[in-house]
């Protein structure tokens, strides 16, 4: 039986127990991080900021909690147009005010982002999605298109589960141990791909990022709180809309993402059927985001 276990192999991949070949195998290394640049925001945040593609239309692309540009790019892969990408307050080189935060507080740092870009259209995932809410229920005409990833709260608070993972997350990043923060990142890969090349190249991409910048605990404070006060919040946000959930996701559970869907006018739900939909359908996932904003 293979279990996880850290360090990982020099060259990322995993090794075996056993009868037959006991050496590594090579895993793809994952590409350097590309240059960002932090910019100022009219509410007094530098956020760090990546701008990728020409042209027009502008995407921006809003990240989960404790993830960030790195991990957000593969969605914009088939999108045309320039595409946004940057690090919510408390992510990255991003500034980390004094807390404790709102979702309120996240559509800001959005908001400005799409502003200072000219960004039309817009996506997010989890964390990002709820900031994405806020930001319509505030301006529900802001975009002309939207896409939402694995929505986690609406107008009620997440789960124990939520908040636990949220805690043991930044609890970990706090104490610098790389064994310890692997432990809780682990839990991001589907059990099938957490001791193979490409879960290996993920965790180590994971960890530089993590232990290098950082998670600023008040974080924290955004897991009792909810981006809507109703869902009706949403009822006057016109701009076609895909949401994609994910079956047996218990921190991105079908049930948001499908009031989520009924809450907003012009709105298509897909739902995968199985979990682990990053490694078992990116192709068709990320088809299925770049045919929606291209048409």
């Amino acid at each position: 039986m293979r279990g996880f276990r850290w360090p990982p192999p020099p060259d990322s991949g995993p090794r075996t127990w056993g009868p037959g070949p006991g050496g590594p195998r090579t895993g793809r290394p994952a590409l350097p991080e590309p240059d960002t640049d932090l910019v100022a925001t009219p509410h007094g945040v530098q956020l760090e900021r990546l701008i990728t593609g020409t042209g027009d239309p502008v995407t921006v692309f809003a990240h989960g909690l404790g993830n960030g540009i790195a991990t957000t790019r593969p969605f914009g892969s088939g999108v045309t147009g320039r595409k946004v990408f940057f690090q919510f307050r408390g992510h990255g080189r991003s500034e980390a005010p004094d807390g404790p935060w709102t979702y309120s507080d996240l559509a800001r740092d959005l908001r400005a982002i799409a502003d200072l870009g000219g960004a039309s259209r817009a996506f997010g995932a989890s964390l990002g999605a709820g900031a994405l809410c806020r930001l319509l229920a505030e301006s529900p005409d802001r975009f002309e298109k939207l896409v939402f990833f694995l929505p986690a709260v609406l107008d009620q608070p997440r789960g124990p589960v939520a908040g636990d993972r949220i805690t043991d997350l930044l609890e970990a990043v706090e104490s610098g141990d790389a064994s310890v923060v692997a432990d809780v990142v682990t839990l991001e890969l589907p059990a099938a791909v957490r001791n193979t090349p490409a879960g290996w190249a993920y965790l180590r991409q994971r960890l530089d990022q993590l232990l290098r910048d950082g998670l600023a605990g008040s974080l924290a404070s955004l897991a009792d709180q909810t981006p809507l006060r109703t869902t009706s919040d949403l009822a006057a946000v016109t701009a076609p809309a895909l949401v994609i959930a994910n079956a047996g996701d218990d921190l991105h559970p079908v049930e948001v993402a499908e009031r989520l869907a009924a809450a907003l006018p012009q709105a298509t739900l897909h739902v995968y059927d199985r979990p682990g939909v990053l490694w078992s359908e990116r192709a068709d996932l990320r088809d299925r985001i770049a045919g929606f904003l291209n048409e």
